[in-house]
């Protein structure tokens, strides 16, 4: 039973971090469709990354595959995200 209840939580975080990265989706398509990131600040945007590179790191140490790709695959959509809004800014 008990190995039922971690694969289910397993899977739960997966589809977690799944979602988190694809939510910078449409705000990466937003800026590009605008060409304008008025309203956005480029520093809470580093700070997300920031975040998820030691989540990459954390989960590496950790031989947490789960955590280490969707952390992975946070950064570069939020550093897209960055990228845009940096670009935009000037």
């Amino acid at each position: 039973m008990k190995d039922y209840f971690v694969w289910a939580i397993e899977i739960i975080f997966g589809i977690g971090m799944f979602l988190n990265a694809i939510l910078f989706i449409p705000q990466a398509i937003k800026i590009y469709n605008k060409k304008n990131s008025d309203g956005l600040s480029v520093v809470t945007f580093i700070g997300f990354n920031i975040v998820q590179l030691s989540a990459v790191f954390h989960g590496y140490i950790h031989e947490d595959l789960i955590l280490m790709f969707g952390s992975m695959l946070s950064f570069f959509l939020c550093g897209v995200v960055t990228f845009l809004i940096t670009f935009y800014k000037r």
